[in-house]
């Protein structure tokens, strides 16, 4: 793919070595020599170990759990490529953490969002490359170029060639759009999971839009996070005479409970991509996680290259 390494550099915070590397790999180059480092009283320390004058850099870093330690090294890593002259600064964030706090839903709330992103450019970042934000609208939170990767059709795909799936379901009214869109990628019918609280400590009553009984089904959303949703919408599912409840994923938070939750799920198996890294304690059987490093590693090869960008999401 890209021949003229010379110009380029990529950089890997410590929060998925693994994808970073998968993206170096595809781009026929390796991953540069940066020393991410604590403190003993926990200061992050960086020291970029090779020169990086005029060159073209892209610091591939997910916002994940630890989530402020992981954005405090992706801006500590910006503000010393910056300072040591680099040319271009594109953050490669597969996951971008603080997302879900892009609005104000009670009086004195902070955008969460908003702030980190003017953190991001505030510490010398010229691009953004991400996957599949929380809220379409953070991208306007920038004033610089963001590119949001779609890892839907990633998933979709891979449920094709895997299972005969009849129904997808949008777990919630929130993910009505996105599972609206696989639904037509795999031409059936699409049903929604409609969930409310009657009154104050009383558990969620959930009916299901759309015909699930005797279909195998496809619950899709960007991000599992404690897996409430997804678990008691599979079970919801499940009730109403499905035969088999799979699951797709952008992002594989899963903390707390979660791994606990699915474990015990209905779902018969659970996709995710690797924009967060799985570690060993939260890997079961049903996993099974899909490389996003091939679409990277196109973005980053026609950010480097002045190319278009829609291509990735035709």
């Amino acid at each position: 793919m890209i021949t003229h390494g010379n110009e380029i550099k990529l950089f890997s915070g410590n929060s998925n070595v693994e994808l970073a590397k998968a993206i170096a790999k595809k781009l026929n180059t390796e991953l540069g020599e940066i020393e991410v480092t604590k403190f003993s009283d926990g200061e992050i320390n960086v020291h970029i170990a090779e020169t990086v004058r005029g060159r073209d850099l892209f610091i591939i870093q997910s916002t994940c759990d630890p989530v402020n330690d992981n954005l405090m090294e992706l801006l500590i890593m910006i503000d010393a490529a910056k300072r040591a002259s680099a040319g271009r600064i594109t953050a490669v964030i597969p996951y971008f953490g603080y997302a879900r706090q892009d609005r104000k839903a009670r009086s004195r709330d902070p955008i969460t969002a908003k702030l980190v992103a003017n953190l991001i450019t505030a510490a010398g970042a010229d691009r953004v490359l991400t996957m599949d934000l929380h809220a379409d609208q953070i991208q306007g939170f920038f004033d610089i170029p963001v590119d949001n990767l779609l890892g839907g059709p990633t998933l979709y795909s891979h449920f094709v060639k895997q299972c005969n799936i009849d129904v997808v379901v949008a777990p919630d009214l929130g993910s009505v759009k996105r599972s609206r869109k696989v639904a037509e990628k795999l031409g059936v019918p699409l049903a929604i999971i409609d969930k409310r609280r009657p009154k104050a400590n009383v558990m969620e009553v959930m009916s299901i839009i759309g015909d699930v009984k005797g279909k195998r089904c496809l619950m899709v959303d960007d991000m599992i996070d404690t897996a409430g949703t997804i678990c008691q919408g599979a079970q919801a599912i499940k009730d109403a005479g499905a035969i088999e409840v799979y699951a797709g994923c952008t992002h594989a938070v899963l903390s707390g409970p979660a791994v606990e939750r699915l474990a015990k799920s209905a779902i018969t198996k659970l996709v995710m991509l690797d924009t967060v890294r799985l570690g060993d304690e939260k890997k079961l059987d049903k996993f099974e996680v899909l490389s996003v490093a091939d679409l990277f590693a196109a973005a980053i090869e026609n950010v480097y290259l002045d190319k278009p960008m829609s291509k990735l999401y035709d």
